[in-house]
């Protein structure tokens, strides 16, 4: 059984494939600790872990002492109060301003499946993949309640978490601060791993020693952000790929969050997640419930990419819905035209898409409205009859005659001072009283924790659907959350507006994929500002950067890997020289790098020299070929040309071990060099693989400890495709 509980010594048990996690019940009154988490143990006792016997001064045998115990016990959810001065999971102030909230096992239930979260992204699973542990817990002053849940799937390593919190009192209660899970480790020589960038470059790994004190990545932005991410990983300082414990928390969540790792004065560590508590207050009535986003908890003693494939099983299998659905290869207007186009311009680009076999051509920005630069029309989602005469059903219609699909983009959750809806309803925008609204990119945000608003919003994007062959549609978010107020709610719940935000936007991408089942969603947030697993849930892929550039893209695809698979990153071979960088990258190396992704063109193939648009049938084939080894295969990452500064390579190998394939880039030519080893990973080491391109063929044992040797070329950015085919013996 994947979850257990051994009554004798009161201890809750979890169990992954590889990893065991134990919940102990301490003492009279039932407090809830957190004993142990790592690699498979048989043991049910090892509360020895809480050193209780180290601490004379529990509230059984000295009740003198109860905050010092309240200091250093490992709670299992921690409340701020009585002591416990470490990060909090939980801040509750009643009715007369106290702060102080002591939760206290109360009971538990044992459940087959997984019960969904009500209004929130969360994995999924059925009786027969999974069960769900319940452990209630309960403040006797405050009446409240306080649900733990934990999900365990029989085929992942992954732990799922999260928080139901209800009021059985009579007063009303403010949560300030709701976190989702909290882990306590004991250090074990830890580095701190958190990504952090900006726009055009995403997701930039920052690995450094845990240090006393809080270290922390978070966003207040409204969104996951660029600037951060909702991830945090703990390693062994000596951990590699491939060897060394690593521990992993991510947030299926896409609003503000904080992501910390607190080292204390015991030596012990304390990392939790969830909503970031700034700006955050529920006010929760008697009766009334607040559901907690969910954290998805890794654990590997096979290093970092131990820890990335369990979470790349895990979305794919037991998140992303539609995951095994075609995702067709495209061609993006964006860089081939940005505003400037018409019906025959679109029209142009999807002949020349059909030429090369490019399954789709997306319109975006500028179809709707008096879209003719980016000041004016969100909001206004009709067709420009000037550009599109007959609209996106007559172009819809020709490009279906040519064999290619439509898609189209949107920003759904934005509206310009310069629209219809603006002047029609400008109490839709989120503004502040008083205040002169603040703008970004020339747009307001579209206050969606209305219901009336959403409703308006959703309405259009359905009959922009249903009057085209419409199959894909990019949603796209450009600008932070600033001006936090709804009209809508009473000024006790305007701490509420970041997190009923978000609710909208999940609600509203809810209805759009249940409503339209066929229809693919791609996710976008000025590129990958909201990366995240919440937003996986809906769309089974994001678009991972606007910066496209093939060697910016090694290093933004390497952390994004470390933790979601390539089938959610979407993938483009994009202008040279490149329009965000100015650097130019060989085609070759364009497409090669941009294969493991979903793949897609956004630039205007006629202006391709006549030996580039030559190239594309082969990308396209290889795409088809291949791209599913690395959408669906276990990850492995050879070399990083973050840390060695000269190549790059990722390797993914089917799960049934009977194809691989490597991406390498030499990104730096090196003078006076010989070839370069590199030793691959994931084989069967007794079976035996054929390169497909020279023919050799070794033992899997060979391929991995033997190694590749790869020629250096005189050149920089030179890329090459190696696949791995296993042979009958």
């Amino acid at each position: 059984m994947p979850v257990s509980y051994n009554e004798s010594c009161r201890v809750f048990r979890l169990d992954t494939m590889n990893t065991t996690y134990l919940i102990g019940i301490v003492g009279k009154e039932n407090f809830l600790g957190q004993i142990y988490y790592g690699p498979a143990v048989p043991d049910d006792d090892m509360r020895f872990l809480m050193r209780l016997e180290d601490r004379p001064w529990t509230p059984d045998s000295n009740p003198r002492e109860r905050a010092s115990f309240y200091d250093a016990f490992p709670f299992e959810y921690p409340a701020w109060g009585g002591g416990s001065f470490r990060e909090p999971c939980l801040r509750v102030q009643d009715a007369a301003g106290g702060g102080n909230c002591e939760l206290f096992y109360e009971s538990h239930t044992i459940l087959p499946g997984k019960p969904a979260l009500t209004g929130l992204p969360a994995a999924y699973g059925t009786p027969e993949q999974c069960d769900t542990l319940e452990i209630i817990c309960r403040d006797p002053i405050l009446q409240l309640r306080v649900s733990l849940l934990y999900t365990v799937f029989r085929d992942s390593d992954v732990i799922c978490r999260s928080v139901h919190i209800k009021n059985d009192g009579d007063t009303p209660l403010s949560l300030t601060a709701v976190l989702s899970a909290s882990l306590e480790l004991d250090n074990m020589d830890f580095d701190v791993i958190t990504l952090h960038g900006s726009w055009a470059r995403e997701r930039e790994m920052d690995r450094r020693p845990l240090a006393h004190g809080k270290q922390e990545a978070f966003s207040l932005r409204g969104i996951s952000s660029h600037q951060y991410h909702p991830f945090l990983a703990l390693c062994e300082h000596t951990a590699t790929q491939e060897q060394g414990l690593a521990y992993g928390m991510s947030f299926v969540y896409s609003g503000n969050f904080l992501a910390q790792a607190e080292l204390d004065q015991f030596e012990k560590v304390r990392a939790v997640m969830g909503i970031h508590p700034d700006g955050f207050c529920w006010y929760l009535e008697p009766g009334e419930v607040f559901q907690a986003p969910e954290v998805l908890l890794v654990c590997s003693e096979n290093g970092l990419g131990g820890m990335s494939r369990a979470y790349h099983d895990l979305l794919r299998n037991h998140l992303i819905r539609g995951q095994q659905k075609h995702r067709p290869t495209l061609l993006n207007s964006w860089e081939a035209c940005y505003f400037d186009f018409d019906h025959d311009k679109l029209l142009e680009l999807g002949q020349e898409a059909a030429k090369s076999g490019i399954e789709m051509l997306v319109v975006d920005d500028g179809w709707f409205g008096q879209r003719y630069n980016e000041t004016t029309s969100l909001g206004d989602w009709y067709v420009n009859e000037a550009k599109l005469p007959g609209g996106l059903k007559r172009l819809g219609d020709e490009l279906n005659e040519l064999g290619v699909k439509l898609g189209i983009w949107m920003e759904p959750e934005m509206i310009s001072p310069d629209s219809n809806l603006y002047r029609t309803h400008p109490d839709y925008a989120m503004t502040l009283p008083s205040r002169a609204p603040t703008l970004a990119r020339n747009q307001l945000i579209l206050d969606l924790t209305r219901k009336e608003v959403r409703d308006c919003v959703y309405s259009q994007i359905a009959a922009v659907l249903r009057s085209a062959p419409i199959v894909y549609l990019k949603w796209d978010m450009n600008r932070p959350l600033t001006d936090l107020y709804s009209s809508a709610l009473p000024r006790e719940r305007q701490g509420e507006v970041y997190h009923r935000y978000m609710l909208g936007v999940y609600e509203l991408q809810e209805r759009l994929v249940t409503d339209f089942p066929d229809l693919l969603l791609e996710n976008c947030c000025s590129g990958g500002g909201r990366f995240d697993a919440g937003m996986l849930y809906y769309s089974p892929q994001i678009w991972t950067s606007d910066n496209g550039e093939a060697i910016d893209r090694l290093s933004i695809q390497e952390a994004t890997a470390l933790a979601y698979p390539f089938s959610s990153m979407g993938a483009h071979v994009t202008c040279c020289p490149c329009h965000i960088n100015g650097r130019i990258t060989p085609f070759v190396t364009r497409g090669q790098v941009s294969i493991p992704g979903c793949f897609g063109y956004e630039l205007d193939i006629s202006k391709l020299t006549a030996e580039e648009r030559a190239m594309i049938p082969a990308q396209l084939e290889a795409y088809l070929l291949y791209g599913p080894i690395f959408h669906m295969g276990d990850y492995y990452r050879l070399a990083s040309c973050t840390k060695n500064h000269s190549y790059d390579a990722v390797m993914a190998v089917s799960k049934d071990k009977s194809q691989a394939a490597v991406l390498y880039v030499q990104v730096i030519s090196r003078a006076y060099r010989r070839s370069l080893r590199l030793l691959l990973n994931g084989l069967d080491g007794n079976a035996r693989y054929r390169e497909c391109k020279s023919g050799e063929t070794r033992s899997g044992a060979a391929w991995m400890h033997g190694g590749l040797l790869l020629k250096d070329v005189q050149a920089d950015f030179h890329s090459e495709l190696i696949v791995l085919e296993r042979v009958e013996i």
